[in-house]
Parts: structure tokens; sequence; C-alpha cells
């Protein structure tokens, strides 16, 4: 499998890796356990995220014998705060990269093992409170949400109607969805309805076959989520609406940039936003033991429109996503 590029961020991981290759003696004598908590891969992007965390542990295990991983996914909040708490009471974690599910409910229990010394990665879905951790890795939510509004306000007449899914409520959710809806002020654009589709196809599904029910125009769909747009699409055509709308998701999903490559008019472009910004989490967190490179701030990967004429690029047919 090609590996997907981290825009803005390659060239960084370049120079962290090279670092490390002459640094890694530093810590030779002493093993250190890192804790990875990340959600069950439920749907496409996470089954990706996954994938990579699991082939990026493996490596980074292989590469420095003083490392030890302990990986854990979950279904809910609640058994994500137990992964966590069984992390620092029997494995004796020395740091933690963690996806929140959700941000409420984990901002505690992370701030409790950032409390209690350890070092602390959180990726993508930030914490309620600023400040927690030492690094934070995640896609660029403002820009996602912005290029996507860029291109509904450059497509779209004035007076069109759109609807919007929103995804699981976390600060990203938020910070995506206030750039899209700055994005299109003035144009007329009007957005009828916002309803969370939590991420999942099925529930996409769900709220789609409700706004299909509710409103005879629709000329737009943001799904904000290439698993949510799938969901979507076939509430659309289930209804027999196929030609009335377009739709936006988001991250790369192979099908969908395939249907980009093709030219299908229900998908004209996509955003990128790639699960393997885990791997980046995870090897910046590595780092951090095995050498005295600085990974500590904010590390934040680009996103850019997915078109017909750049698609090639971002399709991976190989890939799990």
């Amino acid at each position: 499998m090609k590996r997907r590029e981290f825009f803005g961020a390659t060239a960084a991981m370049a120079v962290t890796a090279g670092l490390a290759a002459t640094t890694a003696a530093v810590a030779q004598d002493q093993t250190y356990t890192i804790g990875v908590s990340i959600p069950s891969a439920t749907h496409g992007f996470m089954g990706g995220l996954n994938w990579h965390a699991q082939e990026t542990i493996k490596r980074l295990e292989a590469t420095y014998p003083q490392l030890k991983f302990v990986l854990a996914t979950a279904g809910e909040a609640g058994k994500q705060v137990n992964d966590l708490e069984d992390m620092m009471a029997t494995r004796n974690i020395d740091g933690l990269v963690v996806l929140p599910f959700e941000s409420e409910p984990l901002t505690g229990p992370v701030k409790a093992v950032k409390d209690a010394g350890k070092w602390v990665t959180v990726v993508d879905r930030g914490l309620a409170i600023d400040g927690v951790e030492d690094l934070y890795v995640a896609g660029d939510n403002t820009a996602f949400g912005r290029v996507a509004g860029d291109y509904f306000k450059a497509n779209l007449p004035s007076g069109a109607k759109i609807v919007v899914l929103r995804g699981i409520p976390t600060t990203l959710d938020n910070e995506r969805v206030d750039a899209f809806q700055k994005a299109i002020e003035g144009s007329g654009i009007e957005i009828l309805d916002m309803q969370h589709g939590n991420w999942n196809r099925d529930d996409a599904f769900t709220v789609m076959q409700d706004y299909l029910s509710k409103y005879p125009q629709i000329d737009a769909v943001w799904a904000a989520d290439d698993d949510m747009a799938m969901g979507v699409t076939e509430a659309i055509a289930q209804a027999g609406r196929t030609d009335e709308m377009w739709i936006i998701g988001g991250a790369g999903m192979k099908e969908i940039v395939k249907r980009i490559m093709d030219k299908d008019p229900q998908f004209p472009v996509d955003v990128t936003y790639p699960p393997a910004l885990i791997s980046a989490a995870i090897e910046m967190t590595a780092l951090r033991f095995v050498s005295d490179t600085p990974v500590y701030g904010r590390f934040i990967i680009g996103s850019t429109l997915i078109t017909p004429e750049n698609a090639e690029r971002f399709y991976y047919p190989d890939s799990p996503f």
C-alpha cells in the first residue's frame, strides 16, 4: 500500500525521523510503555485509522526495543474511560495517545492521566478544555469546513437549498461546521437543516430519509464525511431523487475518490482528512521517549480539494478506506 501524503507535514516527519536515527541511543537503557486509545473500527474512516495504528505500532516496536505499546479500542465513551483507567492502574503507562470518542466525557479522564505526570498526545477530536495535552495532532478542521463551503459558494446560485449532516458532538465537528457556515456567508445559500449523523453510515441514512421527507427541494448535501455520504447516497436512491442533488463528504474514501475520477455528477469533489494522521501522532509520541526531538505543541495536517483533475493522486485501491 502506498503511504498517504500528509500535506504540510511530510517534510516535518522526514526531519523527525532523521533526528530519531541519530539520537535513539539516548534512552536505550530504559523501557517505556505507551498507551494508544482510539475508537473502534465502527465505520470506514475508523477502520482505516485502526489499520494505520496497528501497522505503526508493529513498526515502532520492531525499531525501538525499549518501547512497548498497549492498544485499546472502544465503541463508546464509557468503555474508553475504563480503558484509560486500566492503562494507568495495571499497565503503568508512561505516555498516552488518545483519540477521544467524545470530547466532554473524555476530558476529565485524560486530564487525570496528565496530572499523574504522563505524556499526553490528543488526536483529532480535541478535549473540552484547552491546554491538557502536551501534543495535539489533527487534520485542519477549519480548512476542512472552509474548503467545502467555498465549493458550495462557487457552485450553487443564490437561493439554493442545502442540508448538512454533522458528526459526533465534538470540538472538531464544531470547528468544521462553523467554518463551513462562515464560508457560505453572503452567498444566498439556505441551510434547511443540520442534524447529527455521528459519522455513521446507518445514522446518516436515517437523517437523510428525514430530510427527504420534509424538504421537496434540496440542491446539495454537505455530508461532511465519506461514510455519511454513502448513507446519504442510499437514502437518495431509495427516494428516487438521485438527479436532484449532489453530495460532498470528506476524508478521501477510495470508493468516492473513484467516483470523482469517473466524473460522477453526484460526487463532484471531496475534501481530504487522512486516517493516517494516527501514524503521525504515534510516531511523534515515540520520539518523545527515544530521542531529544522537540515534539510538543500542535501538528496540523492540511485539507485539500479532491477534483477529477487530481483524484488519481488520492486513489489507493488497496487501502482499507
